[in-house]
């Protein structure tokens, strides 16, 4: 059973921040944007989570956003959950290290995990 893999380590920033959750649905994805009707619907997603989060109230997350550029020379945006708490970091602006790791499952790991 050997294992082919590949990984990547990239560098980048980090900001940590605060959010309300129940506010993940209000982001506009260019889809969102090709034609009226789907500018309706996203509106109306929009709308939904934001009467829903008054209804429950609000519940403060930190999150980090990270930021970095992939092997293509692509910037790319993610954000990281850090929990309800604040975190124990001293600054907003931090530093960030990116690993991605792709492998390829061996057919045994496949039929035992379907077991």
């Amino acid at each position: 059973m050997s294992e082919r893999k590949a990984v990547g380590v990239f560098h980048g920033e980090a900001r940590v921040g605060e959010i309300y959750s129940g506010f993940a649905q209000l982001t506009l994805t260019p889809s969102d944007l090709a034609s009226p009707l789907s500018l309706q619907m996203a509106l109306s997603r929009m709308y939904d989570a934001l009467m829903k989060a008054a209804q429950e109230g609000p519940k403060k997350k930190y999150v980090a956003e990270v930021r970095f550029t992939d092997s293509m020379g692509n910037p790319v945006v993610i954000a990281l959950e850090l929990g309800e708490k604040a975190p124990l970091f001293t600054k907003r602006q931090l530093k960030a290290r990116v690993m991605i790791e792709i492998y390829e499952e061996d057919l045994e790991e496949r039929e035992h995990a379907i077991e």
